[in-house]
């Protein structure tokens, strides 16, 4: 093997050579971009760029292709790292959530795992289970943080994934397997896996839509949501009553459009659990329960009070949803004798690549800062007045947040309307009405992509979605018909409700 056969094997690894090629010729193309065009156009090429590796996850970890455009978006002057430290800075409560309420959520799953393994074998309807998926993802998320419900959704679906091909590969409970891989599967199993690994794709975006519904009803559903409650002085009571005429309409035509795509099977829903995997669950469950020990039932016990903990803790805000993540971990691992540093790093393997990825996020939103990239669109909407101002407001914010990430974009808005107000420019109650705009306008129709929400970004990155065959382009498809009637019904509600 030649040095340079050596080197282009090792850059990123086992991904396709034209994707290799595609980020190299991203990387000498915006140079050239920067001197001939500006940095206007050649921020808004980077952007396209990003979106391109989050698309392609599933060929390569956006992390490291992301990571070198924006290195190299540094190293031209697009951004400065004191703006990519700021950037984080600001977003540091959710690295510490990242950090430490996803590894909280790994220390909980025999109960999850218990919990939800009943419910899926007891609930036999399809349509049933995934309306109570996306309810309870709703309900959870007004009050909870959207990112921590949809660790507990993956850490679930991990749990009945990796039930499931242990026994479909022949392999015993007590030997170490990788569930990744489906050499063992047999050729009689491999469309049961399949049906399988759609019906899982079904209710994992139920519920990451659910977290959606839920997370922009409430003062503490979304960070922006608790910024613009900081801006306008709301209460939680205040927030909930201004949004509701927005939020309240979205939220029941979101839970129909649930319903309804399980009844039509359109856009890859509708698929039902193969009755071979009902029976290995079923199996599962009342094995568990025979053999399940005094110490087991202890275990259980212990992560259910430890999850009634974080329930009230995130619901009165006792501490950063981070800090309530680590009290999580200590009591969970304390009261269940896992003491070893060995059996405590595995909760961290999941969070920290998504970690990394999100300062990188935050990177590209530093560029978008420093080029003001949505300058031209902020100043548009400002300019106009009355109703066409609330639907322009509704829909600039949901446009951008489909690429950018929608705290940034509810800044961005709320500091301008509110400087408006500051200036005279606007009423108090015109003040409102934006202001509800900004915060439905970030929530509901970012939906449509990974990058808009990040709960969505967390699903698309994690260790379940290469295993359901859950990539960007599936999951934007599978999104498609929720962010048509939510965006419609929340833009009607902005223009004959808040108008």
């Amino acid at each position: 093997m030649t040095v340079y056969q050596a080197v282009t094997r090792s850059f990123l690894g086992t991904a396709p050579d034209w994707y290799k090629l595609t980020i190299l010729a991203f990387l000498v193309l915006n140079p050239i971009l920067l001197v001939t065009v500006g940095p206007f156009i050649t921020g808004w090429v980077l952007i396209l760029q990003f979106i391109f590796t989050l698309a392609m996850a599933l060929k390569c970890y956006p992390l490291q292709p992301g990571g070198l455009l924006v290195i190299e978006a540094v190293i031209i002057g697009l951004a400065s790292p004191e703006t990519v430290a700021v950037e984080a800075q600001a977003n540091f409560p959710v690295i510490l959530l990242l950090i430490f309420m996803v590894a909280g959520i790994y220390f909980l799953r025999e109960m999850l795992l218990f919990t939800f393994a009943k419910l899926l074998v007891k609930v036999r309807s399809k349509t049933a289970l995934s309306f109570l998926f996306s309810a309870t993802a709703a309900l959870l998320s007004a009050f909870l943080d959207a990112l921590t419900v949809t660790a507990v959704i993956i850490g679930v679906a991990v749990g009945f994934y990796s039930v499931y091909h242990r026994v479909a590969s022949g392999q015993g409970q007590s030997e170490e397997y990788d569930y990744e891989n489906d050499q063992l599967i047999g050729a009689t199993r491999r469309e049961e896996l399949e049906q399988f690994r759609s019906f899982l794709r079904n209710l994992l975006m139920h519920a990451a839509v659910g977290t959606a519904l839920g997370g922009v009803c409430t003062l503490v559903g979304e960070p922006q949501n608790l910024l613009i409650g900081h801006h306008l002085g709301w209460s939680f009571k205040e927030f909930f009553l201004h949004v509701a005429p927005v939020s309240m309409p979205v939220l029941v035509v979101g839970l129909l459009t649930c319903i309804a795509l399980e009844k039509l099977g359109w856009f890859g829903y509708g698929t039902q659990l193969p009755d071979a995997v009902r029976k290995i669950m079923e199996d599962f469950e009342a094995e568990q329960s025979s053999n399940r020990t005094t110490q087991d039932r202890v275990m259980i016990a212990v992560q259910a009070l430890v999850a009634l903990f974080l329930v009230i803790a995130l619901a009165f805000h006792m501490a950063e949803v981070g800090l309530v993540g680590l009290a999580v971990i200590v009591l969970a691992t304390a009261f269940s004798g896992i003491i070893e540093e060995s059996r405590l790093g595995p909760a961290f393997e999941e969070a920290l690549p998504f970690t990394a990825l999100l300062v990188v996020f935050f990177s590209v939103v530093a560029v978008i800062h420093e080029q003001q990239l949505f300058a031209p669109v902020i100043s548009k909407v400002l300019a106009m007045e009355g109703q066409a101002q609330l639907i322009a407001m509704y829909i600039a914010n949901g446009l951008l947040s489909m690429v950018s990430d929608n705290v940034f974009v509810g800044t961005v808005y709320i500091t301008e309307v509110e400087a408006a107000f500051a200036a005279g420019a606007i009423s108090r109650e015109q003040f409102d009405l934006l202001a509800v705009a900004v915060n439905t306008g970030t929530n509901i129709p970012s939906v449509a992509t990974p990058n808009g929400q990040a709960a969505f970004l967390f699903l698309l990155t994690s260790a379940i979605a290469p295993l359901i065959r859950l990539g960007y382009v599936r999951m934007a498809w599978m999104a498609l018909p929720y962010t048509i009637t939510m965006s419609i019904t929340g833009l009607l509600a902005v223009w004959l409700l808040l108008g």
